[in-house]
């Protein structure tokens, strides 16, 4: 079996009897078109190893083992584990893992070569998810995802425009962020109420230390917890007039204007004072 030979995925679908599941925040793309520019999108090709959590039927799966590219795909739903054998008979590039995302050693499936990741996330853990990838121990070679629309203007827009704020800061601090595609809700099934677009993210190579993305962390908890507030009132119990001088930032600043780099400096008095 090849994959040019596996039926399509509406047909594989109702052959299986699923459908998508309201909980885990599913929402399939069964366009190829679609998934297929996706997969250019994300620039991978042979030899290289791609994470994709949340595959579900296997769409933009297929589309990553058409570029040549190893697969490990990462579904918590093991409804679709017969789906996706049969993508997995036709591909010895394809390896399933099945459990939950937020739980996955990252480092332990991508071994000693670098991985990107490409996923249509789904809704309800894509936020966290993308937390996890910059933050954490492991580091990416790149990231091309799928989120609501909201979420990747939450994700690439700065200081002063309306969705700019602590995901922002945290995303801009590590990577590169580039809105690269719209996808309208008719183009999934079933159409989710909001529309989606698909960010792709390149690490920096001077990516802050694990010690100050933490700093970072707390430091925009406090300022976007209270965004409407001057900096002097939202960081007030993590130093204040003092922490915000020593970053030689404008104390009545609000949250919202203040560039990524003023959210550095702050991180950096702040760990400094402790």
């Amino acid at each position: 079996m090849s994959l040019d030979s596996l039926p399509t995925l509406r047909e594989a679908l109702e052959a299986h009897g699923l459908w998508a599941r309201k909980s885990f925040g599913q929402h399939f793309l069964l366009d190829l078109n679609i998934t297929r520019k996706i997969a250019r999108l994300a620039q991978v090709g042979d030899g290289d190893h791609v994470i994709e959590v949340g595959p579900g039927p296997g769409g933009l799966t297929r589309a990553l083992l058409e570029t040549g590219a190893r697969v490990t795909a990462i579904e918590k739903d093991e409804r679709f584990a017969p789906l996706l054998q049969e993508v997995a008979d036709a591909s010895d590039r394809l390896t399933l893992v099945f459990g939950d995302a937020l739980k996955a050693d990252e480092a332990a499936i991508a071994g000693d070569q670098p991985a990107h990741l490409v996923s249509n996330l789904p809704y309800n853990v894509g936020t966290p998810l993308l937390i996890k990838w910059l933050t954490g121990p492991w580091t990416p070679r790149s990231l091309t995802l799928m989120f609501q629309r909201e979420v990747a203007d939450r994700i690439t827009e700065g200081p002063g425009e309306d969705a700019y704020g602590r995901l922002g800061v945290i995303v801009q601090a590590t990577c590169r962020a580039q809105r690269v595609m719209d996808a309208p809700a008719r183009a999934f099934t079933p159409p989710p109420k909001v529309d989606s677009a698909v960010v792709r993210l390149e690490p920096l190579a001077n990516r802050p230390s694990p010690e100050r993305l933490d700093a970072l962390q707390r430091i925009t908890a406090a300022a976007f917890g209270q965004r409407r507030k001057m900096l002097r009132s939202s960081l007030k119990v993590l130093g204040g007039e003092d922490l915000i001088a020593a970053a030689g930032l404008d104390p009545q600043a609000r949250a919202e204007v203040v560039p990524v780099a003023g959210f550095l400096a702050l991180a950096d008095a702040w760990l400094t004072r402790r």
